[in-house]
């Protein structure tokens, strides 16, 4: 008996040496002999808990970056754990403060962890880190806004990124997966205006249009040659309705947006539908040009800015030709950001109601004219940026001026309708059949192709769909 108790303890003698002595040193070892070239296994890990699956101090690691509700990622960054032979160089560092191995620039934290995966503050500056804890420059995107950082690494909130949403009407069609080529390339986001007697037999290209991360938009069933103000109410909801019936069949989801036949539409049809209704703040005359170098002049020569939506059609040859070959290419060269209708909101924190969006510009938002814009609010300094380069918001690179204390402000629609053509919009595009009422919106008063002036039109009610000189031709165009 004495000779077993002697062997059992001799035994728990050498495990306790194998594994509390020489394990960790020839980790360390292991450790230190790397070249920097391994990546750091954080993303199977919970913040909190280490490889092994032993629990951390939680003042250790920050919540992991999760979504919020309006689908933006928290920026602040994970912090982890130097723990394990996977973290490779960082194990042989036990000293505080900026490192560089072969791979970047990392920061080690005194307590002995590390930031990934988001933004950090560091002696008063913001820094990005990425999955594997580097640091990050260029620009880099966080939900549905992008920040840029210096060849230094520090935050740059000077540099802002300009977003436009292009949007295309009544497909999809036999060009619209030559579009969905040219989304794909160059990893854009665009909006589809859908026509509901369209969609049966494209069900894979709509599907696909999901799948690259496009919004699919309700464009009403079939296009009524009638505008929707001279419609009686059920017979509109049932125009969105049926469409939606038809996306859910062929994509598994309804639309999430919608853009009123002929850019007509009445308030109380809005609440009927219950969803956003977008307008447009440049039109690219396609229907009518019919021409792509005509297309692409039409748009670049128009008041293009940050904010800007722009109306086109992809059930038109040269219209797709002028998006893919030379449109979408200029664009992102100028850097310019191609977002959705939705995206671009949640980016200038807009939060979308069931009213009428012609644009995000700036002047537009902070002249009241954008329905559910939160900028305004006297109580939100916490969206602004810090002189010092810090981000002091969640979410938020861009300093938003404070005024009125109202986070829910006029869209500039009348109180019976949307439009009524008079604006230059007797298809919905903002122009008509001879074009705009001034080509396009200056940009002066932060309104767009007409549709904006004191928020109000000058009678406030809808004339029946026809333009001042009654030359409204209501069948005319595809819009």
């Amino acid at each position: 008996m004495k000779r077993i108790t002697c062997v059992v303890a001799a035994i728990l003698l050498l495990v306790f040496v194998v594994r509390g002595v020489i394990l960790p040193i020839v980790n360390r070892v292991g450790g230190g002999s790397s070249k920097g070239t391994e990546t750091v296994n954080v993303q199977a890990n919970t913040a909190g808990t280490s490889s092994d699956g032993s629990t951390e101090d939680a003042s250790a690691s920050a919540d992991s970056a999760t979504s919020d509700s309006s689908g933006d990622s928290s920026t602040d960054a994970v912090v982890m754990p130097i723990k394990g032979s996977t973290a490779g160089d960082r194990l042989s560092v036990m000293t505080p403060g900026w490192h560089e191995d072969s791979t970047g620039k990392w920061y080690q934290n005194p307590d002995g962890t590390y930031y990934i995966n988001g933004f950090a503050e560091i002696d008063g500056t913001t820094y990005s880190f990425d999955e594997n804890g580097y640091m990050q420059t260029g620009w880099v995107e966080k939900g549905v806004k992008d920040y840029y950082f210096n060849e230094d690494g520090s935050y740059d909130p000077s540099k802002k990124r300009p977003m436009i949403a292009l949007t295309f009407d009544d497909g999809p069609g036999e060009y619209t997966e030559t579009l969905l080529d040219t989304v794909e390339k160059y990893n854009i986001h665009v909006t589809f205006f859908m026509l509901g007697q369209n969609v049966e037999g494209r069900e894979s290209t709509v599907q696909r249009m999901l799948q690259l991360g496009c919004e699919i938009g309700n464009h009403t069933w079939d296009h009524p040659e009638q505008t929707l103000p001279n419609m009686d109410l059920d017979s509109v909801v049932q125009e969105f309705q049926k469409t939606d019936d038809e996306l859910v069949k062929a994509c598994g989801q309804a639309a999430t947006v919608c853009r009123a036949p002929y850019g007509a539409i009445t308030e109380e049809q809005m609440a009927a539908v219950g969803k956003p209704f977008f307008m447009w703040s440049t039109d690219s005359l396609d229907w009518k040009l019919m021409d792509a170098d005509a297309d692409y002049n039409e748009i670049m020569n128009s008041d293009l800015s940050d904010g800007s939506i722009i109306l086109m059609h992809d059930i038109h040859e040269p219209s797709v030709k002028c998006a893919t070959e030379k449109l979408i290419p200029e664009l992102v060269n100028e850097g310019y950001k191609l977002v959705t209708v939705s995206e671009l909101a949640a980016a200038k924190d807009v939060t979308l109601q069931s009213a009428s969006y012609s644009d995000f510009w700036d002047s537009s938002l902070q002249a009241g004219r954008v329905a559910g814009y939160a900028g305004n609010s006297s109580d939100s300094t916490d969206s602004s940026d810090s002189s010092d380069g810090s981000i002091t918001s969640d979410d938020s690179a861009s300093a938003d001026s404070t005024s009125a204390d109202s986070t829910d402000v006029s869209d500039g629609s009348t109180d019976s309708t949307v439009s009524d053509g008079s604006d230059g919009s007797s298809d919905g595009s903002g122009d008509g059949s001879d074009g705009s009422t001034d080509g396009s919106s200056d940009g002066s008063d932060g309104s767009s192709d007409g549709n904006y002036d004191d928020g109000s039109y000058d009678d406030g009610s809808y004339d029946d769909g026809s333009y001042d000189d009654g030359s409204y031709d209501d069948g005319s165009e595809e819009y």
